[in-house]
């Protein structure tokens, strides 16, 4: 009885050591793949409890505030803030309201965030407007095209782009899916290698390709109305061949 209890036990711990060897060996093949996803690219909210993250370039103290979780633009005065780093592959999304009738802003992408004679940056630049713009800027020899309200992309600044849907030397949305003051609009904004693809409220409906800027800084617009953003987030994704000629310089 002794025996059979012994033999018992060293075959049930040979079972144990078994299991333990197999698990070890599961765990050693499994080690490139959990290294793999702890590496995966990640979401990182570009909105805190403050401005942390970015830096005010030529507008005033109090153009942007955060309050319960927005970013709030007055419009006041023209110009931009930018962030603290510079981009160059990734995926951005952001929910953004206007306020006001006609109202103006944007994001500029792979900016070097240094004001022109316009007050703005150079980059290419991911529009925002409301609907009522259109009407606001009619003039005897201007009749502004719908497509200016629904999320357009170009080159500012000397940046040069080739676009999927000219308008001049503009892209179009391919449809008008922006919503009016008072209402959020979601943007989701895939940018690689020079080429910027557009989601409106979820449909990709814009793109540019072979921008002379590549990496560089995000730069958030003031421009004469009041603005408010969230859910501000960005996903760097792995960097691609980008020469000097293609990135903006590093601001201190």
């Amino acid at each position: 009885m002794l025996d059979e209890r012994i033999a018992h036990f060293i075959l049930g711990g040979q079972k144990f050591m078994n299991i333990f060897r197999l698990a070890s060996l599961l765990m050693v093949a499994a080690a490139p793949w959990l290294a793999a996803q702890s590496a995966a690219p990640q979401w990182r909210d570009l909105i805190g409890k403050d401005l942390t993250g970015w830096v005010n370039v030529n507008t005033e103290k109090d153009t942007w505030r955060v309050e319960n979780g927005e970013l709030i633009c007055t419009g006041h005065p023209i110009g931009v803030m930018r962030s603290d780093r510079q981009y160059e592959n990734f995926i951005l999304e952001v929910d953004w309201m206007h306020v006001e009738p006609g109202g103006n802003s944007g994001i500029f992408a792979w900016s070097n965030a240094t004001p022109g004679s316009n007050r703005l940056p150079d980059g290419v630049e991911i529009q925002m407007l409301e609907l009522d713009w259109v009407k606001i800027n009619k003039k005897p020899d201007f009749d502004p095209p719908i497509a200016y309200v629904h999320g357009e992309l170009f080159g500012v600044g000397g940046v040069k782009t080739v676009p999927d849907n000219p308008r001049g030397e503009r892209s179009k949305s391919i449809l008008n899916l922006c919503k009016p003051r008072g209402q959020w609009n979601h943007y989701t904004v895939v940018a690689v290698d020079g080429v910027i693809k557009l989601a409106v409220n979820g449909t990709f409906v814009n793109g540019i390709a072979k921008s002379t800027h590549k990496k560089g800084y995000l730069c958030m617009e003031s421009e004469g109305a009041e603005i408010h953003f969230k859910n501000l987030r960005i996903m760097e994704l792995a960097p691609g061949v980008t020469d000097a000629s293609q990135t903006a310089p590093l601001l201190q």
